[in-house]
């Protein structure tokens, strides 16, 4: 193995020796616990420390690295205390998740690093939201980003770096190529000879790079950085290195050939650069005793601190509380005038407000650019806030949703719109792993509200008319609204655009240009978790939102004869128990109306809160009416027979006779 020493001093090859010495000897320790019973589960990154320590010594101390779950020179070059580590890994209150995740799982602002969720891939879109807070907040820094040679053929390594190319973003994605997924060959992982060729594909450059030399790592990875801050764009790294151990300790290394072992051990990051620096009397040998001595019992030391940490207490209200950031609600500025306004309007005023009231709000989506959306939300907003904060993104809904995270991470919010609520689906491990569980882990708010255009009774068909709210109501974490009137739509967009969690944000198409009301002007907030009574009632509750809104108070009309009481929830996720238990006390029967497909739609969750709560005062069975269980149909006629209100009239007839 060559080194090539360059211009750094004597002392900083042998402060970078003791750097890759050091998570060696910690992982040596840990093995050690293993075996004794003393830890679960372990990860070893024996043999790659060259990559980690190397790549994080070239990087200031004040730029993001997002690390895997081998790269424990990251946390250790950051100078992480061992203790805290070893808190985190144990569960204990002194780690960075109160015992909520383990391994690397976490992230740190004071030291810059953000890691990994199991799913692997989806942390490279987060790299490119923090570089593109850095690049709209005109600050020359690097983003560092860690992958796997398996997870190079997950889509969000591919949309990541194709985002970052299209961008222009300061990151490096940096893979990892150490031979095995798991078990999963590099033959039977992809088809190219190097994986640093798929750089030529996004326009980006690549190099490929010896893993196992700590000094070529530093000196390609500090060259790079130092180059892409002053002219900002992306490159991909291949480090080749290998796997000694199994991909967790209980995998064992069976499959791997010995001659394989045989010759990656011989090619060591830390015995190659120990004898390195001994060849050029940098290092003299009697000093790499000392350096054991001195590190191991500290090691032993902190470790056993770590271990006498009581465990964590449970507390239910204290899990509960964490799974939002704390947020007190914005208050009414408007002064009370208002204008009538289309729904869709209202969505866009409640936009271009926000836009004005916070100068780190960025609007990203599918040409809503210099188009203005493909429903004209945002017409005219790339000329009044520029295209920095008003983007068009490619068609990678997981690498946008990701970038939002990235974005919240590093200081900024973003309203990311889905075209359709029906293509949130290629996102949605973002969403509900990501986004949804980034508070709860590691205190790290998601400031990311997303927009769905969601409903029927457009004849869009199964693709571009779901109402699918229910797919995120279940999810914790998440905040989810649905206004039915453009005054709500442009309250809770506003108020989900100041609230620091992640919110879905659905607002219902075929209302956007077919329903205009009075609007207030100027700031205007509907808190979120407060639903309205729409209509004071005696015989019976109707509890419904969106579109299902104006379908009830159209059978109230009808019947007038019928004094039906109106709940429209608004908020789903929290949603206002009180106000429905309250309504079905008073009128003794409840209806359950909502556009989406009956079974488990949300309908579901709130019949079994007034089962709970209720019963006593029933004077009927609660009755939910909602869509078929089918796909959305395309065709008039199918389309009008499969919406929730078709049913209505003969379910509200049920109700009222039983």
């Amino acid at each position: 193995m060559d080194f090539d020493r360059k211009d750094l001093s004597h002392d900083t090859l042998l402060n970078f020796y003791k750097a890759i010495v050091w998570p060696r000897l910690i992982e040596e320790k840990m093995l050690v616990l293993l075996r004794q019973g003393r830890i679960g589960k372990w990860f070893s990154g024996i043999g790659q420390e060259a990559i980690a320590v190397g790549s994080t010594l070239a990087m200031q101390p004040d730029e993001f690295i997002l690390p895997m779950h081998r790269n424990l020179g990251v946390f250790t070059a950051r100078n992480i205390p061992l203790f805290n580590l070893m808190a985190q890994w144990q569960g204990k209150a002194a780690g960075f998740t109160k015992g909520r995740d383990r391994s690397f799982h976490f992230g740190t602002h004071h030291y810059k690093i953000v890691g990994m969720i199991s799913h692997l891939g989806p942390q490279m879109a987060v790299a490119t939201g923090i570089a593109l807070a850095d690049v709209l907040a005109g600050k020359k820094k690097a983003t560092l980003v860690f992958t796997g040679e398996g997870a190079t053929s997950e889509g969000d390594f591919h949309e990541a770096i194709n985002v970052a190319a299209v961008w222009n973003l300061p990151v490096i994605f940096l893979i990892e190529n150490n031979g095995y997924a798991l078990s999963t060959t590099t033959n039977e992982q992809y088809k190219c000879e190097n994986l640093v060729d798929r750089a030529k594909g996004y326009g980006i450059e690549g190099r490929q790079i010896d893993g196992n030399n700590l000094l070529e790592v530093y000196h390609t990875i500090n060259e790079l950085a130092t180059s892409i801050r002053q002219n900002p764009r992306p490159v991909l790294i291949e480090c080749l290195t290998f796997r000694r151990r199994g991909h967790e300790e209980a995998s064992g290394t069976k499959y791997v050939p010995q001659h394989l072992l045989d010759s990656w051990r011989a090619k060591d990051p830390v015995t190659s650069y120990e004898k390195y620096l001994i060849s050029q009397n940098i290092l003299e040998p009697k000093w790499v005793s000392y350096t054991f001595n001195d590190f191991v019992p500290k090691i032993e030391a902190e470790v056993e601190k770590a271990m006498q940490e009581p465990d964590i207490i449970p507390d239910v209200d204290i899990e509960l509380a964490d799974m939002y950031k704390a947020h007190t609600p914005a208050t009414n500025i408007s002064e009370g005038s208002s204008t009538p306004r289309r729904y869709m309007d209202a969505i866009g005023d409640a936009l271009r407000l926000s836009m004005q009231n916070f100068p780190n709000l960025v609007l990203m989506g599918q040409d809503i650019a210099d188009y203005g959306g493909v429903f004209k939300i945002t017409d005219g907003f790339m000329k009044e806030f520029g295209k920095e904060r008003v983007r068009n993104t490619p068609l990678c809904e997981s690498a946008i949703l990701g970038a939002g995270l990235g974005l919240a991470i590093n200081g900024y919010k973003s309203v990311i719109e889905m075209q359709f609520a029906d293509f949130v689906s290629v996102g949605f491990n973002q969403i509900v792993n990501n986004l949804a569980k980034s508070y709860y882990r590691w205190g790290q708010n998601a400031d990311v509200v997303i927009r769905m255009p969601a409903g029927a009774g457009t004849g869009a068909g199964p693709f571009h008319s779901q109402s699918n709210e229910a797919w995120f109501t279940k999810t914790p974490g998440l905040k989810v609204v649905y206004p039915a009137t453009p005054a709500d739509a442009k309250g809770l967009l506003m108020a989900a655009i100041d609230d620091p969690n992640p919110v879905m944000y659905f607002e219902h198409k075929y209302l956007y240009r077919t329903l205009t009301d009075a609007v207030p002007d100027g700031d205007y907030y509907v808190e979120i978790g407060k639903a309205k009574t729409v209509r004071e009632g005696k015989d019976a509750t109707i509890i419904t939102y969106g579109m299902g809104v104006h379908w009830a108070i159209e059978q109230a009309n009808k019947h007038p004869e019928v004094s039906v009481e109106i709940i429209d929830l608004r908020s789903l996720q929290p949603w206002d128990k009180q106000a429905c238990i309250a309504s079905v006390q008073k009128t003794s029967r409840a209806l359950i109306l909502h556009e989406d497909t009956l079974t488990c739609g949300f309908g579901a969750e709130i019949s079994a809160t007034l089962t709970e709560h209720c019963f006593r005062y029933l004077d009927a069975p609660i009755m939910r009416c909602a869509s078929l269980d089918t796909a959305v149909p395309m065709d008039a006629g199918l389309e009008k027979q499969f919406l929730a209100n078709a049913q209505l009239e003969e379910a509200i007839e049920r109700l009222l006779r039983y």
